[in-house]
């Protein structure tokens, strides 16, 4: 029997506290209420229709922080997967971690368990910034886990870093990346002499509702009409920051393989990448979405109604216009670009003729270029990502 690729997200909300700059679902929980969650995600698991159609290729715990689940919880939530699933053997399975909540005893059962990846949140090797976020750890703190994790024997690990923070100058920057890339690979059976084998580094975005909305919003307003920051770096440090995240990544052989995310060849986010190719997937947990075949679901994001079970997934029919508006938006993330092949088998209309304005004066602009069968982003045009995709809203 054929089956068809799956990648599956696993939601776990909960957090120690949030960070400053968080807008994500997350809150803090005791262990009644983590244990009641982890019955009720394995239920939904369970009651997933038609699971035998699927070869799950990716499994990523994300959150929240899904180490701060008791180890023997999050096990039993893979090992349901495995039961209810077809899962690949060689399938990428990633949690995501805060260094302060993680310890050898958890690394030890989640390596037992299958995982095969870690996505470690460092943000900052500046003890005063990562005050300033609001994050639970310190940066010896992270650097012992990191050095763990090797030494269970993880050799695929992710940091997530962010720039453009306030307080934050070049010469900090290049500190931080140092240290990172730097780190001792201790009993690692990878290759790589020293650092991970993966990087995501952000920008960092104020947002609304957040504690850093009430701090830095009006400082944000400034930088975006072109005024200098009191607090944030202003656009042309931002500039400088990510030109050297560039350059000292290349260094190291890590290519920039989508705006935010770089990695060598064969160590690129297997999960990540099936969002920006619009692979199928199914979302488990509070606020999870997924997507399969045309329709889009979303879970609840009631706590005591998912508990419950009293809450099925809101569905929604994707129409032609908004899987080929995502099909654009999501492949132009990717250095590759959108696949212009494919595009044309999926939708049976050629995208240099469904874009041809938007192409024509874009190529012009020198923001978009097409080679090898595929529409990518230009250099300048990672630099206005944003500008550009607008323009391939269909009207």
């Amino acid at each position: 029997m054929d089956r068809r690729e799956l990648g599956i997200y696993v939601h776990i909300p909960f957090c120690v506290r949030k960070c400053r700059y968080c807008d994500f679902l997350s809150f803090p929980a005791d262990e009644d209420t983590c244990e009641a969650y982890v019955r009720a995600l394995e239920r939904e698991i369970w009651h997933f229709e038609d699971a035998d159609r699927y070869e799950a290729v990716s499994i990523y715990f994300g959150g929240g922080t899904p180490s701060y689940l008791r180890a023997d919880l999050t096990a039993s939530i893979l090992d349901c997967l495995r039961e209810r699933f077809t899962v690949r053997p060689d399938a990428e399975i990633t949690i995501e971690c805060n260094p302060g909540t993680l310890s050898g005893e958890k690394l030890k059962i989640y390596r037992e368990a299958g995982f095969n990846r870690l996505s470690l949140g460092l943000q900052s090797a500046d003890d005063v910034l990562l005050e300033r976020l609001g994050r639970i750890h310190t940066y010896e703190m992270f650097r012992e886990e990191y050095i763990r994790a090797r030494r269970e024997g993880f050799d695929n690990i992710n940091v997530d870093l962010m720039y453009a923070l306030p307080g934050l100058d070049l010469e900090g920057w290049n500190e931080t990346l140092e240290k990172v890339l730097n780190l001792p690979n201790e009993s690692a059976s990878g290759s790589r002499d020293s650092g991970p084998e993966h990087i995501s580094a952000y920008s960092l975005i104020i947002e609304e509702g957040t504690p850093f909305w009430e701090m830095y919003h009006e400082d944000a307003e400034a930088r975006a009409r072109g005024d200098r920051p009191l607090f944030l770096p202003c656009e042309e440090e931002e500039d400088r920051m990510l030109a050297l995240l560039e350059k000292k990544l290349s260094e190291r052989g890590m290519h920039r393989y989508e705006i935010s995310n770089y990695a060598p060849d064969g160590y690129e986010s297997v999960h990540n990448t099936g969002y920006w190719v619009r692979r199928e997937y199914a979302g488990f947990g509070l606020g999870a979405s997924g997507q399969l075949g045309h329709l889009r679901l979303k879970n609840t994001e009631d706590l005591s109604a998912y508990l419950s079970g009293d809450a099925p997934a809101k569905t929604q029919l994707l129409t032609r216009k908004e899987e080929i508006e995502e099909t654009m938006f999501l492949g132009l993330r990717m250095m590759r670009g959108v696949n212009l092949e494919k595009f044309a088998e999926t939708f049976g209309i050629r995208a240099e003729e469904l874009y041809a304005r938007q192409i024509k004066d874009l190529s012009r602009m020198e923001l978009l270029e097409m080679k090898d069968g595929y529409l990518f982003l230009s250099q300048r045009g990672i630099d206005v990502s944003n500008l550009v995709l607008s323009e391939f809203l269909l009207d």
